[in-house]
């Protein structure tokens, strides 16, 4: 079993325990074919993990803060991120929304599925971007750690945002 693999079963068995779900159900899981049109209607295809969490675990629901994003939500969050002032990246898909207008995005153009963080409370777009993790797979792991700065112990002196320096050859 490769990592991935081992990734995709360390979240499906920490989502499907009852304790972690507070009561609330998981969704099901998409359709491959489903995955496959939205990476028409998106115009670029998902990273393999992204896509595996979507057919294989569920349709969002589950993850940092309050969980991935339904595949739909993160296909109109993106196409709304696209047509605003704020010069959203392309190939960025919003994945998790972390509230007061603030998004876990996978850059799915990065060969690592690297997580972004937009966060445009601070009203200019080329200061809103930021490196959450430098791949999805840790990004993960980090939440079924119960590290990362979505930890409930987390403070403002933990870590530094690191401002993602290719925002402006992006948008």
């Amino acid at each position: 079993m490769n990592e991935t693999e081992q990734l995709l079963e360390q979240v499906t068995e920490h989502v499907r325990d009852p304790a972690r779900r507070r009561g609330r159900r998981l969704p099901v899981p998409l359709a491959p074919a489903e995955a496959d049109r939205a990476e028409q209607i998106l115009g670029f295809a998902l990273p393999p993990l992204l896509a595996a969490l979507y057919t294989r675990v569920g349709d969002g629901g589950f993850g940092p803060e309050g969980g991935l994003l339904p595949l739909r939500q993160a296909i109109a969050a993106y196409e709304s991120g696209r047509a605003s002032d704020w010069g959203w990246p392309e190939g960025v898909l919003p994945i998790a929304d972390f509230g007061c207008a603030m998004y876990a995005c996978v850059d799915c153009r990065s060969e690592t599925a690297q997580v972004l963080l937009f966060e445009p409370n601070v009203g200019e777009p080329a200061l809103a971007w930021y490196l959450h993790s430098p791949s999805l797979a840790g990004w993960l792991r980090d939440w079924l750690d119960g590290a990362g700065w979505f930890r409930d112990d987390w403070g403002d002196d933990d870590m530094d945002p690191i401002p993602w320096p290719e925002f402006s050859s992006r948008t």
